[in-house]
């Protein structure tokens, strides 16, 4: 098995709110992340793929597919959105960078029909990043 990753940048903004919770208590939670009128983060997304090497093509998985799905499923959808506001699956739900990368593995994996999705690596800033292996 090979395995290849694609990276790819978007910008979204967000904040963490949960409204079972009284404003103070969600202060207190998520701190300055729970100002409603929300904060921005420049993402980098590494897509990892697995299987084996076509003897014709040399791929794993077309390099311009995987683009393709990548900017369809998630540029496209996130880029310059405020996720609580703009992107329905976040309308409930705090739009976690942990949250944020099974939406991601959701939207690619149901797109990909060569390779295998094996990985999505989310970084919300250049030190903190979450991996998400399909496991829920």
């Amino acid at each position: 098995m090979i395995y290849l990753t694609r990276k790819c940048e978007f910008s979204a903004s967000h904040y963490y709110y949960n409204p079972e919770l009284s404003a103070e208590e969600n202060r207190r939670l998520y701190g300055k992340c729970a100002n409603l009128n929300g904060h921005g983060h420049n993402y980098t997304l590494e897509v990892t793929v697995g299987g084996e090497v076509d003897p014709t093509t040399g791929f794993v998985i077309d390099l311009k597919d995987l683009k393709d799905i990548m900017s369809r499923e998630v540029v496209d959808a996130l880029d310059h959105r405020h996720l609580n506001k703009e992107v329905a699956e976040f309308a409930h739900r705090n739009p976690t960078t942990e949250n944020l990368a099974v939406y991601i593995w959701q939207r690619i994996e149901a797109k990909l029909k060569i390779a295998k999705l094996h990985r999505v690596r989310l970084y919300e800033s250049h030190d903190l990043f979450v991996d998400f292996l399909g496991e829920t």
